[in-house]
């Protein structure tokens, strides 16, 4: 794996500012209570939490909005809230990280999904997630279609944000891959194979090693130590590339790093630079921002799925759904 320099990083993150990228998919707002267990509740055997503090962060598609901007890159966010208490709570959290929020549609028939995490100390120890799961109108497909049409200015990549709560649709995913291939555009997609869909032709596919095993519609194995030796895995990366022709397909593998494939390519395995792991929670979501960001500054795919692995090294070592800087990705290359 050949070397990246530092004023070779330095050119690809002032790339990044001139970048302009839309995000469409399921949209959340994560809650986050903090607190101390001392005892357990004469009630039922359950931990009793004593509240010391209360956070709010953009989750799902939203939160692969806010690591776009945290880059320095121009980010327009469509998707659905609820007509709740909590969509103000999540446009008032995107408005404060820059994100657009013009695409942004209050729905009547569903919630904002809220994920509340309770955590002791270091622990989760309970997650209540408020959300409902069905499929969006088609109604609302079309509005969300027209509204990324009316986006004024030139637009680098769409990236879509599946979570598999029902915004992400087949007539969604055909309608984005038709403009953006009448417009030679990026597509990115972070698959959640929780529901079939035709993924055929993207630029990008993000799935981690058991989605990608679940789209390829095989058994999940257990892992190589080697990921470039793991037989399975490998006969995975075939059947994707050859069924779903995606123009890269990089597979996220926790502690292992990344795998990035290629058709006509030897899968390259890029390790992991964690240095202490705190918080997986949003990893993928920046893996997928970075990448896309850095191919729209001009890298390479080799280069990209570097600078998504230092990205992603660095948010895993922060609490809760986390961003990076262009400044800490800088910082975690020994150059």
């Amino acid at each position: 794996m050949a070397a990246i320099t530092a004023s070779r990083i330095d050119t690809l993150l002032n790339g990044i500012r001139s970048a302009r990228i839309a995000v469409i998919g399921d949209v959340m707002l994560d809650q986050f209570i903090w607190g101390h267990v001392h005892r357990i509740s004469p009630e039922a055997p359950v931990p009793v939490l004593d509240f010391a503090s209360e956070s709010w962060m953009p989750g799902g598609a939203a939160n692969v909005a806010r690591n776009l901007t945290a880059l320095g890159a121009t980010t327009e966010l469509f998707g659905g809230t609820g007509r709740d208490d909590a969509a103000p709570k999540l446009r008032a959290q995107l408005r404060a990280e820059n994100v657009g929020c013009t695409g942004l549609l209050a729905l009547s028939d569903r919630p904002t999904s809220t994920k509340t995490r309770l955590i002791a100390g270091h622990q989760q120890i309970v997650r209540l997630d408020r959300e409902v799961s069905r499929e969006v109108t088609a109604a609302t497909t079309r509005q969300l279609l027209r509204r990324v049409d009316a986006l004024g200015g030139p637009l680098d990549a769409i990236m879509i944000a599946d979570y598999g709560k029902g915004l992400v649709t087949q007539e969604l995913v055909d309608g984005l891959r038709e403009r953006c291939r009448a417009n030679g555009r990026w597509l990115s997609l972070d698959p959640k194979p929780v529901h079939a869909l035709d993924l055929r032709g993207l630029s990008l596919l993000t799935p981690n090693r058991k989605e990608a095993f679940a789209l390829a519609g095989l058994p999940e194995t257990p892992r190589h130590p080697d990921p470039l030796q793991d037989r399975d895995l490998l006969t995975v990366v075939k059947k994707l590339l050859t069924e779903l022709t995606p123009a890269v397909l990089l597979i996220t593998l926790g502690e292992q790093g990344l795998l990035l494939c290629q058709r006509q390519q030897a899968p390259l395995h890029i390790p992991t630079v964690a240095r202490e792991v705190f918080d997986v929670s949003g990893a993928g979501d920046t893996v997928i921002a970075t990448y896309t960001a850095a191919v729209c500054a001009g890298a390479s795919p080799e280069e990209a799925a570097i600078l998504a692995n230092h990205a992603a090294g660095v948010v895993v070592g922060k609490r809760g759904t986390a961003t990076v800087s262009p400044a800490e990705l800088r910082a975690s290359f020994p150059v």
